[in-house]
């Protein structure tokens, strides 16, 4: 699953892949911000972990659960 978190006042996006579902992800992201926590943390796939302050989020982007294709496509 393709993960992008932009972030208020900054030109670049935090982009990475994760093993979780779109469900969980979007579930991670709602509970943060109803329960106004100050931070959002979520886990890549090599085991990378991320801290966003939740103030700071303009967007979190939930890629397509799509397997990677391998070769080349015609």
């Amino acid at each position: 699953m393709d993960i992008k978190i932009g972030i208020i006042n900054s030109p670049r996006e935090i982009a990475f892949e994760t093993a979780q579902t779109a469900d969980q992800i979007e579930k991670t992201v709602s509970e943060a911000l109803a329960s106004q926590a100050t931070h959002l943390s979520l886990q890549d796939d090599k085991g990378r972990r991320f801290i966003v302050p939740v103030a700071a989020l303009a967007y979190v982007e939930v890629g397509a659960e799509e397997a990677r294709r391998i070769g080349f496509v015609a």
